[in-house]
């Protein structure tokens, strides 16, 4: 990039969307069309699935509101979500399950989901590039994988919106048959209530990861008391 090229990028990234220009600047440096950007929610819970979305976003299509969807009220990211969706080229949401998770690991459980949502998105659409929020998927289209993805590339930015609005909305649902473990408010995180109902009623299985701590330490501390 010539100097008086980098500086209009820059002069450009302080007057714009800097999401929506990083997207543009990889199109621009690996001449590429379309980018899938793939985002989760609900990584560190005690409770529910993690949630993996893929969005592919038009390369016209810019909005300053979509952020790092942990930035942004639920209002916000509701309206947001319905305007993605209708926006999108392509986008799906896979609900990696707690049984999943206890099996290969949240990070694989994440992965595998990440996974499943490009192979839908690759039904609908054609992808170009990848951009992650630090994840790296087995496949053969060129993949960056950047720390804070979400906060850096509006196509991730946009998935990790659709992955909590769609996590939260079946959180919500859980709380309506189990209420006493407060999943309307809590998603499902270790909040100290949280883990006070899981002393007092125990763990749902199924619901609660039973790899995590503290409910690792509770099952074998019960376990012990067997020894």
């Amino acid at each position: 990039m010539e100097q008086s090229e980098e500086f209009l990028w820059i002069t450009l990234m302080k007057e714009t969307n800097k999401l929506f220009l990083y997207d543009r600047n990889i199109e621009k440096e690996n001449h590429i069309e379309f980018i899938a950007g793939f985002d989760e929610a609900g990584r560190g819970p005690l409770a529910g699935p993690v949630s993996t979305a893929g969005v592919i976003l038009p390369s016209d299509y810019e909005n300053d509101r979509i952020n790092d969807s942990k930035k942004l009220t639920d209002k916000e990211r509701r309206e947001l979500a319905k305007e993605i969706k209708e926006k999108a080229l392509a986008y799906y949401v896979k609900l990696v399950d707690v049984k999943t998770i206890d099996t290969i690991n949240i990070l694989e459980a994440d992965r595998q989901g990440m996974e499943c949502c490009l192979s839908e998105l690759l039904k609908a659409h054609r992808v170009d590039y990848i951009i992650t929020d630090y994840m790296k998927l087995h496949t053969n289209i060129p993949l960056l994988s950047i720390a804070k993805g979400d906060a850096t590339s509006q196509s991730v930015a946009a998935a990790s919106i659709l992955a909590k609005v769609t996590r939260d909305d079946y959180m919500i649902a859980l709380d309506e048959k189990y209420p006493v473990y407060g999943f309307k408010k809590n998603k499902g995180y270790g909040t100290k209530a949280h883990i006070e109902a899981i002393k007092t009623h125990g763990f749902i299985k199924g619901v609660h990861r039973l790899t995590f701590e503290p409910i690792r330490s509770m099952i074998e501390e019960q376990l012990s008391l067997f020894d």
